[in-house]
């Protein structure tokens, strides 16, 4: 993990959204680092996955605005953005009644990618993710975390630059939260992926190079996962686990 400052990927300026009164993100702002694994932590219920849609571009703000990749806006460039940008959502959206190889080709063609295409990729993320023994099994005899590495390849078909993961390791054991990070680091060093990852716990918190810590839609502190628990006191009030 590091501190020094590196190149923004991201900019977000003033962020909020609202839903009636709620209001679940209030005038945030921070850069995602570039190359970089950066954190957003906080408790359920405090904004992290209102924000996180609205960077990925699937939840338009109320206010402030979002740029990044030299100059794209996510709401006047959504679709653009969006094939440079990768989203892994808190619920599995697979097929559980196709395998998962049928579950991978089907939404690579959403995406638009070629057949051809599509069939190299699928062969290369399984041997990456560890899960090529399992690619003509059905997806609804798969564990959990068999599930997740599936999720997560089909979020890496159209290889992006950023991918957002939002709670990834919610429903997983300490083994395979561990083997989830494994992946995620190699994704970060090996191909250059900026990956931005929602979290309440603080144990996933500390896995990052960059950490932000939202609570009630307010980001309250920003920094290196050890210079926030020197300037924020007592996070085990705030963050699960």
């Amino acid at each position: 993990m590091t501190g020094e400052a590196v190149p923004s990927l991201v900019q977000v300026r003033d962020l909020s959204r609202r839903f009636g009164a709620l209001v679940a993100a209030d005038a945030v702002t921070f850069d995602v680092p570039r190359g970089q694994i950066f954190g957003f932590l906080g408790p359920n219920g405090s904004g992290k996955s209102t924000t996180i849609r609205m960077l990925a571009g699937l939840l338009a703000p109320s206010s402030g605005r979002v740029t990044g990749f030299d100059g794209l806006d996510v709401v006047r460039d959504t679709a653009r953005w969006r094939k440079r940008t990768g989203y892994m959502s808190q619920k599995f959206s697979l097929y559980l009644d196709l395998t998962v190889e049928e579950n991978l080709h089907f939404l690579g063609s959403l995406d638009g990618l070629q057949p051809a295409l599509v069939r190299e990729r699928v062969h290369a993320l399984a041997a990456t993710l560890e899960f090529e023994p399992l690619l003509t099994t059905v997806t609804s005899t798969l564990s959990i975390a068999e599930r997740q590495r599936v999720a997560l390849a089909v979020s890496l078909l159209h290889e992006p630059e950023l991918l957002f993961l939002d709670e990834p390791t919610g429903d997983l054991d300490p083994l395979g939260r561990r083997l989830l990070w494994e992946l995620i680091y190699e994704l970060a060093a090996s191909r250059g992926i900026t990956v931005l990852v929602t979290t309440h716990r603080m144990d996933d918190a500390e896995q990052c190079d960059r950490l932000a810590f939202i609570l009630n839609g307010r980001l309250i502190a920003e920094g290196p996962p050890s210079d926030l628990k020197e300037r924020v006191r007592d996070l085990s009030a705030f963050a699960c686990g």
